[in-house]
């Protein structure tokens, strides 16, 4: 029996499961097939949920050990790992139940299996009891997210050599671990395994960490994260990666040619995704490929074949869950003809490291780079009240604006709740703002977005606080 549908979204992720309500909300009959066995995607079981949760546990551990230089006098404190990782678990398995009562309220058939095109309206599901379910469809979307990316012939067993799926399932925290890769998950997982005690070893290819960052906040960044306790091989390449007794040995080649060997319990590697794309069976229905595998799309998301879309980590872009979401409701507008849009230059990144790291539009190394004539205009959390109140004042804000026109080009903030901050100034970015309208806003005091006042009223020289 072949069951139809008007849309039909491939991938309950983020881009998936928010792109299958919208298209419902919208009046199609839709379906959405996934094949976890649980919908939210790799975010929601192996990605920003579980690992976020283990940052804020992290977190308040390293915090309550510390209490007693604040006047708090406590007891010894221990760290239950098991207890730790069940209440990582039981965020994850309620937010991925929730998803399902989203899918359920509107109404919107949900598949557990694998999909994979048997034709340009037509996909067959396979259940994890082989149970085989076709199903067709007026228009497909394809939204099956990223898999983790290993180095060339090393593979992920998740125990010794993880991905950041193993990274967030230890077992016990290890006594020294190595991340390859300086990038955001990397960053993050070792702050989680440093906190709870490991000795965490960064080994980058680069000269530099998080790749693509405003260079300044990179700095910065490296400098707080070196006073925590993580060590950092820039310009070192990994040359193998040997299993023994213990772990592992990471052997390495810097710039000079110096080799070196790290020895470890665990090795994180951390060096980028690519697209999930095994299985869908793409090549049968003939859908254009760019040079990395990702799906190529037209501005409304369309591929080559006329009535199958793509959105998220299969197409080019930023890998990140809230970029998705935005084209899933985007190109679920634009089959229902109305007119969808993503602007991919207001897209903010966050790191959630203590302190946390938050960017969106222009780099200052990108505007130099296309000439532009721009201001820059900083404030330190140094001179913030509510930081120093709370004894939470490392980083800054910074603001690039342009020289003539004073319209907002960027922001890049290191410091507390920076993944916050920066919606403000993705709200003035989206109205086209002048950094002066964000000076001239009043800001309640005393708050930690009074730093981003701040480095607006700097940008012209008038910061009143610094």
């Amino acid at each position: 029996m072949i069951e139809k549908f008007q849309a039909v979204v491939i991938g309950g992720g983020p881009g998936g499961y928010v792109c299958a309500i919208r298209l419902a909300q919208l009046g199609f009959k839709t379906a959405c097939i996934e094949s976890r066995g649980s919908l939210g995607g790799t975010c929601l079981n192996i990605g920003c949920i579980p690992s976020k949760s283990l940052l804020n546990l992290s977190e308040e551990f390293h915090k309550v050990k510390n209490l007693s230089n604040k006047g708090i006098e406590i007891g010894e404190v221990k760290l239950n790992l098991p207890k730790m990782m069940k209440s990582k678990d039981k965020a994850v398995s309620i937010l991925t139940k929730g998803v399902e009562f989203l899918l359920k309220k509107n109404k919107v058939t949900y598949f557990q299996g694998t999909g994979s095109f048997k034709s340009k309206n037509e996909i067959m599901v396979k259940s994890n009891t082989n149970k085989e379910t076709s199903i067709q469809a007026d228009k497909i979307i394809i939204a099956s997210g990223s898999i983790p990316v290993s180095l060339p012939g090393i593979k992920f067993d998740e125990e010794v050599i993880v991905s950041s799926t193993g990274a967030l399932k230890l077992n016990q925290v290890p006594k020294k671990m190595v991340i390859v890769g300086g990038g955001y998950i990397g960053l993050e997982m070792g702050s989680v395994w440093s906190r709870l005690g490991a000795e965490v070893h960064v080994v980058e290819f680069l000269d530099h960490i998080t790749p693509g960052m405003d260079k300044e906040i990179s700095n910065e960044f490296m400098k707080i994260l070196k006073k925590q306790g993580i060590n950092f091989h820039l310009q070192h390449k990994v040359e193998k990666i040997k299993k023994n007794k213990s772990g592992a040995i990471v052997s390495t080649i810097d710039k000079n040619g110096d080799k070196k060997d790290f020895e470890c319990n665990v090795v994180l590697i951390s060096v980028g995704r690519k697209p999930n794309i095994i299985g869908l069976n793409l090549e049968k229905i003939g859908i254009n490929l760019d040079e990395k595998n990702r799906i190529k799309t037209d501005k409304n998301f369309r591929t080559n074949i006329n009535n199958i879309y793509a959105i998220g980590d299969v197409i080019a872009g930023p890998m990140l869950a809230h970029k998705a979401e935005d084209e899933g409701i985007a190109v679920a507008e634009n089959i229902a003809g109305q007119s969808g849009h993503v602007n991919y230059e207001t897209i903010p990144g966050v790191i959630y490291t203590t302190p946390e790291v938050a960017s969106i539009g222009k780099t200052e190394e990108q505007l130099k780079e296309k000439n532009v004539q721009f201001k820059i205009g900083k404030f330190s959390f140094m001179a913030n009240s509510r930081a120093k109140a709370i004894d939470d004042a490392e980083g800054f804000v910074k603001i690039l604006a342009d020289e003539k026109t004073d319209k907002v080009l960027g922001a890049h903030l290191i410091g507390p709740h920076a993944g916050e901050l920066i919606a403000e100034i993705g709200v003035a970015m989206e109205f086209g703002a002048s950094s002066e309208d964000i000076a001239r806003t009043c800001h309640a005091h005393p708050t930690f977005s009074e730093a981003v006042k701040e480095a607006a009223l700097a940008v012209d020289k008038r910061a009143i606080h610094s």
